[in-house]
């Protein structure tokens, strides 16, 4: 008797920018998925997705993918402000929910979110793709098998030259996007720089936040129209107090008068060595940097670990997860971590004073 097929995990993706191109990409990738269903406002980029993804059935209103008892799951990559309403609406409605991240623009729709998650029992993930990196991963390990001692402080950043989205965008909306290069890139290195940590808790926050070039049409990807409202930071930096005597620095910019054209990573610091991973525009080669001592003098090495594969990895994680059966093992709550630290670097910005814990829990 011939053994039976496990079935795919059907998915339908809402959202096909960008990023939902990746997640198309990604699922591809992953031989226990099918992509059945694509959703966007945009006509034009729906033919283009089914045509080069082979999908079937195209809609403009997400509802109509919800309703298909057929679909067992769904990418949300959609602006940010849309995260927390199609989300809900997709737990219950019976579906598994991958989310671009940021989870959303606020800790209150983060638990909202979470909450709905809970009470569907199904699962919720946050599209953290650079922790799935290989040096990320290959560091991870290091930090686990005691390579570096006690970590004791880290710094992490992503810096570019000039790298605002297109003047118009939802990007640089405050209400759409919930801020600027912080939420956007920043929540990337928060989360890499936690989890390599142990994701301690966050004690306090002190940050600044500025919007220097933005406003003034420099900095852009593309050309701007000055018609357009920025209202968001081009650059934020916070102090981040975490338990156990760690402390972490954070960095994020869109547009800077820096060197770096576009560029991100973390520097670890341990009592018995150290660590830097840079990556310059995207690259995944010569990243990474071990700083010790041998012998008693010091020594600089250069690992090569494996390419990670970033989206289709967080794919295949959230795939097995849930044809595993094991679906409430991940419902947000490392999104709605990231969220409440960036609430509370805003906060501080905002306010010009330190975000204490007794703040920090009023936002959980």
């Amino acid at each position: 008797m011939a053994k039976k097929t496990k079935a795919k995990l059907r998915v339908g993706i809402i959202g096909v920018g960008f990023i939902g191109k990746v997640h198309l990409e990604a699922f591809a990738a992953v031989p226990d998925a099918e992509v059945v269903a694509i959703c966007d406002i945009r006509p034009e980029r729906l033919e283009e997705m089914a045509a080069e993804f082979d999908i079937a059935d195209s809609y403009d209103d997400y509802e109509d993918v919800l309703a298909r008892k057929d679909i067992d799951a769904v990418s949300v990559c959609t602006p940010n402000y849309l995260h927390a309403p199609i989300t809900i609406a997709a737990l219950q409605a019976g579906k598994h929910v991958l989310c671009e991240k940021p989870l959303t623009t606020s800790m209150t729709e983060a638990l909202a979110m979470t909450n709905a998650a809970k009470a569907a029992k199904k699962a919720l993930m946050v599209a953290f793709s650079h922790r799935r990196r290989g040096d990320v991963k290959w560091l991870k390990q290091a930090v686990g098998d005691g390579m570096f001692g006690g970590l004791y402080y880290a710094k992490a950043m992503w810096w570019r030259r000039s790298g605002i989205p297109a003047w118009g965008a939802w990007f640089i909306d405050k209400s759409r996007s919930g801020g600027g290069p912080l939420i956007d890139l920043g929540v990337h290195m928060l989360d890499m720089s936690l989890y390599l940590l142990g994701d301690p808790r966050v004690l306090s926050v002190s940050a600044s936040t500025w919007a220097e070039l933005g406003p003034k049409g420099k900095g852009f990807y593309y050309p701007p129209a000055h018609d357009q409202k920025f209202t968001v930071e081009d650059l934020a930096s916070a102090f981040i107090r975490l338990e156990g005597g760690k402390t972490l620095t954070l960095e994020a910019s869109w547009a800077t008068y820096g060197k770096h054209n576009d560029a991100f990573g973390v520097s670890l610091f341990g009592s018995s060595g150290g660590a830097e991973l840079e990556v310059s525009d995207y690259s995944n080669k010569d990243t990474l940097r071990v700083f010790t001592d041998i012998g008693g003098a010091p020594v600089t090495m250069r690992p090569a670990p494996e390419i990670g594969h970033g989206h289709t990895t967080v794919a295949r994680e959230f795939t097995e997860l849930i044809l595993n059966g094991q679906p409430t093992k991940e419902v947000g709550l490392d999104g709605v971590r990231r969220a409440q630290v960036i609430e509370a670097i805003y906060l501080s910005a905002l306010e010009g004073r330190e975000v204490t814990v007794e703040d920090l829990a009023t936002l959980l």
